[in-house]
């Protein structure tokens, strides 16, 4: 216990996360009080196949979350904090639009099968309505970790890391698709808004336009600091 208060009391920052808690509490009253006025469905829906060892990766989407969140909490506050940026933002943009245009899907099959991966799916269609599903969150949260992970200094060095990233990512995303838990429009609009929240996050702040106004606001505090003393 007194190294987990030491580890704590030395990364603050990862308290922060609570921040998380009440999108997820507005996700489940969103899931009980929304009724889906929208359908998404796209003609390239009817064509996709359901795979069900897509379930597999479709799976692992929670834990990649949570080691994205883990590791960058633990190597570095500012990419542990931009992650949550990331992910926090994205989630808000969602259920605002699932507040504005409730949505839902109606690509789901019949689950008959008894095999392991078939009644995984099955069991995820009784827990997870098909319900305020554009844009994908899967995608939106997939893609924030990756960005998160491919910009981490400490994770640079992990031998194929970003590699493994990037596929886990992709297939992430496919397999929303694959068990006929998303539409391609999902899919097609978390890209979308996960693109612009990564263009807010990680591109415009780094500009020269935006490092020059960093710089002359910090001096200007400096400035006003050393007048008042």
């Amino acid at each position: 216990m007194k190294a987990l208060h030491n580890f704590l009391s030395s990364h603050k920052h990862l308290y922060k996360i609570l921040i998380l808690l009440p999108l997820l509490i507005w996700f489940k009253y969103l899931e009980v009080s929304v009724e889906p006025v929208f359908l998404m469905h796209s003609t390239l829906d009817d064509k996709i196949p359901f795979l069900k060892f897509f379930i597999l990766p479709y799976l692992i989407w929670f834990p990649y979350i949570a080691f994205g969140l883990i590791y960058t909490g633990i190597h570095c506050a500012k990419d542990f904090n931009r992650l949550l940026l990331f992910l926090g933002a994205g989630m808000t943009i969602a259920y605002l639009i699932y507040s504005v245009f409730p949505n839902a899907q109606d690509l789901r099959p019949v689950i008959t099968q008894q095999d392991m991966l078939s009644r995984t799916i099955a069991f995820i269609y009784t827990t997870d309505t098909p319900t305020n599903v554009c844009p994908s969150i899967h995608v939106i949260n997939s893609i924030a970790v990756d960005s998160a992970l491919r910009r981490s200094k400490a994770f640079s060095k992990i031998k194929y890391g970003k590699p493994a990233s990037l596929v886990l990512t992709i297939l992430i995303c496919l397999s929303t698709m694959f068990i006929k838990q998303h539409s391609i429009l999902d899919v097609a609009y978390g890209i979308l808004t996960a693109g612009v929240l990564y263009l807010m996050i990680y591109i415009i702040p780094e500009t020269k336009i935006m490092l020059t106004l960093k710089q002359s606001l910090s001096l200007r505090l400096r400035g006003a600091g050393d007048h008042e003393s």
